[in-house]
């Protein structure tokens, strides 16, 4: 059975040349896993369609989702956000956060879910920030509990940024539990709490990092969650513009395979987004970002996701 990803071409947007942040990778990554087997040359793929402003306003202020859509966000909000305020980039935002919707709804049905976007965590109840227009993980888990699909959330967030935005989110939310693991001394200055929070010091490299997501994982006790998202963002690495920590490739691809098996192991669906990843070089960026599919592969293939399904029926 073909890996559940969703994806679409205007996740991504144009931005002047030399900007911070990587546009190109989602392209790269879609020919990365087409290299791998793991996308077809022409499709495989699921398409979202774009969210609606109302799905949008149930995690952030209407007043800030309408400025976005219509192209009138204040100069404070843009340079906040560090994106351009255009059409393409509201679009893009409204597509990410439908294709983690969709994603979750896959993984509910089938054990896993893949998003070849998302991860926009620091985006926060009143406004983006951090080059995060709209919370993705926050609009598909509010959806889900909303329309009474779930009951209970678990948001492991592994990117090298704390998921501040989430975590103020769902604070008073007893149904959402946000995780973070990320650098003490990186972006954003002034952290929000989440429920479990684990701060690394600059340049932690594979055995003390994959020690502390052992140990959040180990902490972990039931009643277990009806799903689990899964931020596998990149920058953790030791080649990465914005991370501080010295995560080597295979550390990424152990994390990967601890997250995406505990889930498994425990019957529990799981919906990954690729969260953030930088680099001047694309194409390694986007071989750091196929890890997840490809350890997701590695256990679907293998019958596990299958199997998580047939238990959960």
């Amino acid at each position: 059975m073909p890996l559940p990803i969703v994806y679409h071409p205007d996740y991504m947007a144009p931005l002047k040349a030399g900007h911070r942040f990587p546009m190109s990778k989602y392209g790269y990554l879609r020919a990365t896993l087409q290299r791998r087997g793991l996308l077809p040359q022409v499709g495989g793929y699921l398409a979202p369609s774009p969210a609606p402003a109302r799905m949008l306003a149930r995690v952030h202020a209407l007043e800030y989702v309408e400025r976005v859509l219509t192209q009138t966000c204040h100069a404070a909000e843009t340079r906040e956000i560090g994106l351009p305020d255009t059409p393409e980039v509201a679009r893009r935002a409204q597509l990410s956060a439908s294709g983690t919707t969709l994603a979750a709804r896959l993984a509910l049905d089938g054990g896993v879910g893949l998003n070849m976007a998302g991860g926009s965590h620091h985006a926060g109840p009143l406004g983006g920030a951090g080059f995060c227009v709209f919370n993705d993980v926050a609009v598909a888990a509010q959806t889900l509990l909303d329309e009474g699909q779930v009951r209970q959330i678990w948001i492991f967030d592994l990117d090298v940024h704390q998921g501040d935005g989430t975590a103020k989110i769902f604070s008073a939310d007893p149904r959402v539990r946000t995780m973070s693991v990320h650098a003490a001394n990186n972006y954003p200055t002034h952290k929000a709490a989440s429920d479990l929070d684990v701060p690394l010091p600059d340049g932690t490299q594979d055995a003390a990092y994959l020690g502390a997501v052992d140990g959040l994982l180990a902490s972990l006790s039931p009643p277990w969650p009806d799903l689990v998202f899964f931020n596998a963002g990149v920058d953790p690495h030791s080649e990465d513009r914005l991370g501080r920590l010295s995560v080597s490739l295979a550390g990424l691809r152990a994390r990967e395979a601890r997250v995406l098996g505990w889930c498994a192991s425990r019957s529990i669906p799981v919906t990954g987004v690729i969260g953030g990843g930088y680099s001047r070089d694309p194409e390694a960026l986007a071989a750091r970002h196929a890890i997840l599919f490809e350890e997701a592969a590695r256990l679907w293939d293998g019958g596990t996701a299958q199997l998580a399904q047939r238990a959960r029926s």
